[in-house]
């Protein structure tokens, strides 16, 4: 049994919230979590989450009943419906002078037979509690992130660096895309965190921890106060999946 909760919110200082989610129904057949952070001026942020999303989420639907149930075929079917939600919005960008350069990132995470399907673009993030750890199974897709793979800077100080938004691959900026797609277990108890970077640039990981671990449902909401609480600079949302 799958439970989930999610929130967002624009945080303290953006006018307007470009983060977009969809969490499934419990009784659902497809166990779906989805989560966008749209980029781009004039509404184009908002416009790109929420096309990846709802784009990502049909096509995942739609073709779920028809593919091979092993590890190799859903791994693709995510793979596929990125690339459709990024040929849609990259599309979508073309149409008028204010949606140019739009772009998002986008999370996925297909829970099906005790494992989690990933897919992830971009530098919002997800992470898996497992008892006492918790472990971030995603890498962000930023330059500062390649800066600490390369060893030019400590984990530490990309913490603060003043390039820490800039993103080296997201969905919709040109046409074609690679996503990062990942299998993991996702065993009883087991929790799944999935957060834009309004969450995870101003909460530390041991607070995730903490919180998600102490109370699933209000977590999201406990998440988000603390993420205001400590600036609030960016659109906030969080998704928590546990497998009960």
């Amino acid at each position: 049994m799958i439970k989930a909760y999610a929130k967002t919110d624009k945080g303290k200082v953006r006018e307007s919230n470009q983060d977009y989610y969809y969490i499934s129904d419990s009784l659902d057949e497809v166990q779906l979590y989805i989560l966008a952070d749209g980029m781009g001026g004039y509404n184009g942020g908002e416009i790109a989450s929420k096309l990846a999303v709802q784009t990502a989420k049909s096509y995942i639907e739609n073709n779920f009943k028809e593919v091979d149930k092993d590890k190799d075929s859903i791994i693709q079917l995510l793979a596929s419906s990125m690339e459709y939600a990024n040929m849609l919005v990259y599309e979508k960008s073309k149409e008028s002078k204010e949606l140019e350069g739009m772009g998002t990132t986008l999370e996925i995470c297909l829970i099906y037979n005790n494992k989690a399907f990933i897919g992830h673009i971009g530098d919002s993030r997800i992470y898996r509690i497992r008892k006492e750890f918790i472990r971030k199974l995603t890498q962000d897709h930023s330059y500062v992130q390649k800066l600490v793979k390369d060893g030019t800077i400590t984990p530490e100080e990309a913490t603060h660096h003043p390039q820490k938004n800039m993103l080296m691959k997201a969905l919709g900026c040109n046409a074609f895309v690679e996503p990062d797609v990942m299998v993991k277990g996702f065993l009883k108890e087991d929790i799944i965190v999935m957060g834009s970077d309004g969450l995870t640039n101003m909460v530390s990981q041991e607070e995730i921890f903490k919180l998600a671990k102490r109370d699933i449902a209000q977590a999201p909401k406990e998440l988000i106060k603390i993420a205001n609480k400590n600036g609030g600079y960016d659109n906030i949302t969080v998704v928590i999946i546990k497998n009960i």
